[in-house]
């Protein structure tokens, strides 16, 4: 699949909220880097990230634009509340290696009623 195909196949399980099956798109040794937080290393551990973060918070990813360059796919999305952020993929075999995430971790806090950090 190019990554294009399987950024959209992400999206499709995130939206879903379900961290097993969204985790089965990370290799062993993946990197998830979203730049608010500390990065994940590896996929059990992104596993766990994506568990925790979907019992927080209803979380959707409305599609803007994916585009594709070589190995790296880069998503821009925003969510129904009006959020806004831009996601780089660096997939490899099928697999994703290496994520990194832009948002405003203050605007999601408050619009989730989350605490503050």
């Amino acid at each position: 699949m190019r990554p294009k195909e399987i950024v959209h196949k992400w999206v499709e399980a995130f939206n879903r909220g379900d961290a097993d099956e969204i985790s089965a798109f990370y290799d062993e040794n993946a990197v998830n880097h979203q730049v608010a937080n500390a990065k994940v290393e590896g996929k059990e551990a992104i596993r766990q990230m994506f568990e925790q973060e979907f019992s927080n918070a209803e979380m959707v990813c409305i599609v803007e634009r994916v585009y594709e360059d070589g190995e790296w796919a880069i998503l821009e999305w925003k969510d129904p509340i009006g959020l806004r952020g831009c996601g780089f993929f660096h997939i490899q075999h099928n697999l994703i290696q290496f994520q990194r995430g832009y948002w405003d971790k203050l605007s999601f806090l408050r619009a989730h009623n989350l605490p503050v950090e």
